[in-house]
């Protein structure tokens, strides 16, 4: 069974805490989330070390990798449309399939110890440039084609709750391998 992919706008996590992995985005605070990037990256290479790391849960469900390379991908991604929010007046983000990225990129393919690298090294440069962020540029804008908008603080608590809610999909997961074993 393929994965069905994700249509959902998850700009709601902003407003209220999310009912799985219970972050609240709402109440985060912008200029804590490049250390809660730091931490969120550490995590990863255990598990991505596990023997594990490649099974997926169920048909239907991203295995540790996976969501590895997805989570290594959204902060590269948002690394560089950070840098737009910076330089650029309101930029307009390209669009980004993540799960056409997953397929044509064979996530499940990669080399586990690789990923947990480059995860690291992409989750360390998009902590330095939210800790570079002036303190008058926490308002400046940017804006995604299908007319969310976020300011670079909105942008930032959006951002963190998906490695926080992808670590929580993995730790589901690898309960669920745990209890089919």
């Amino acid at each position: 069974m393929a994965i069905i992919p994700d249509t959902k706008s998850w700009t709601w996590v902003l407003e209220r805490p999310c009912p799985d992995c219970g972050f609240d985005a709402s109440s985060f605070p912008c200029l804590d989330v490049a250390a809660a990037l730091r931490q969120n990256a550490a995590a990863w290479p255990n598990l991505l070390g596990l023997p594990t790391a490649r099974l997926r849960p169920a048909p239907d469900k991203w295995s540790t990798l996976e969501y590895g390379c997805h989570v290594r991908d959204v902060f590269r991604l948002f690394d560089r449309r950070l840098e737009l929010m910076l330089e650029d007046d309101n930029p307009l983000f390209d669009n980004w399939d993540q799960d056409r990225t997953a397929v044509d990129e064979r996530y499940s393919e990669q080399d586990p110890k690789r990923v947990a690298a480059e995860l690291q090294a992409a989750g360390a440069a998009l902590a330095e440039r939210f800790d570079a962020v002036p303190a008058d540029s926490w308002s400046r804008r940017g804006r995604r084609s299908d007319g969310a908008a976020f300011s670079i603080d909105s942008f930032s608590r959006y951002l963190l709750h998906d490695p926080v809610h992808h670590l929580y999909d993995v730790e589901t997961g690898l309960e669920l391998l745990a209890n089919t074993s």
